[in-house]
């Protein structure tokens, strides 16, 4: 499938946003012209600005789904970046920044289906966000996301949950663009994504939730696609996510590059994501307010 051209009936927003702590970053929307079918808050993969999913989020608007793509502190429109005397952590991520986000997108559509959704470690956030309870999304849509617990890896990952957050403290931030792995980031980040990848449990210094107890009570849906050549995201620790949240009904697809038109990598879809935006679309998981539970949103807009 050829990517879509831009399409200039889709509507393009910038929302700023003031963090109860000052920080300040824009929420990039992109909507269809007639009534969404749903919303989507998209997070980002550790260290890529939201910019780079201006394709992605436009596709999706074409499909009748508007897409708000949050900024990661630290990064793209964000007025913090990580240092010795500037650091967070998950606690910031999940209880202030992503709040603000989903406040501004409720607001701009205030009668759609929210769905929560993310990229890599945007997806595991993202899953963090709902299950902690500040917003009750109608679903969830992962792509190219799983867990970091080591044993669903080589056993050499150990050894980067180990030397990761001992490098941020060394130097301040953990220097990512220097040894290819993920942006210019936060020590208290790197911690908390280190000690998940260690333990295999999720917990954020500083934040009150229990997010391990938290998740095993997120209910939401979850459709999820795992890319057949992805080695950051593979098939297990997807898996091993999904299990902490035994009350979601999930669907997991599996995509190749011959579907993808593409290679079937972490990243190759951001370029290229009409293939498996249609996909999404085709399958957005919503729980409805009936007694019938999760179901699809509807593929026609409703008053």
């Amino acid at each position: 499938m050829r990517d879509d051209p831009p399409d200039a009936s889709v509507l393009r927003q910038i929302l700023p946003l003031t963090m109860a702590d000052g920080a300040r970053a824009e929420l990039r929307l992109h909507r269809p012209p007639d009534v969404p079918r749903a919303s989507l808050l998209w997070v980002p993969a550790l260290g890529v600005a939201a910019r780079h999913y201006d394709a992605f989020a436009q596709a999706m608007a074409t499909r009748g789904i508007a897409v708000g793509v949050h900024e990661w502190r630290g990064h793209g429109s964000s007025d913090r970046r990580a240092g010795r005397r500037c650091d967070w952590g998950y606690r910031e991520l999940l209880g202030d920044d992503l709040p603000h986000s989903a406040a501004a997108l409720r607001a701009v559509l205030p009668d759609r289906p929210l769905l929560l959704g993310g990229h890599s470690l945007g997806g595991q956030i993202a899953c963090l966000f709902a299950a902690a309870g500040a917003v009750a999304p109608s679903g969830l849509v992962l792509v190219a996301s799983g867990a970091p617990y080591w044993r669903r890896f080589r056993p050499w990952v150990y050894l980067a949950y180990v030397a990761a957050p001992l490098l941020a403290r060394l130097n301040g931030r953990l220097p990512g663009r220097r040894i290819g792995f993920g942006g210019n980031e936060a020590r208290g980040v790197i911690a908390d994504w280190a000690r998940s990848g260690r333990t295999g449990r999720y917990s954020a210094k500083g934040h009150p939730v229990d997010l391990e107890a938290a998740l095993r009570g997120q209910s939401a849906p979850i459709a999820a696609w795992v890319l057949r050549d992805d080695w950051l995201a593979p098939a297990s620790s997807l898996q091993f996510l999904l299990d902490k949240m035994p009350d979601a009904s999930r669907a997991i697809h599996a995509m190749t590059p011959a579907a993808l038109g593409t290679a079937a990598d972490h990243f190759a879809w951001m370029t290229s994501p009409a293939a498996l935006v249609e996909r999404i679309a085709a399958a957005l998981p919503c729980r409805t307010a009936n007694a019938h539970g999760a179901t699809l949103c509807p593929l026609a807009p409703t008053e």
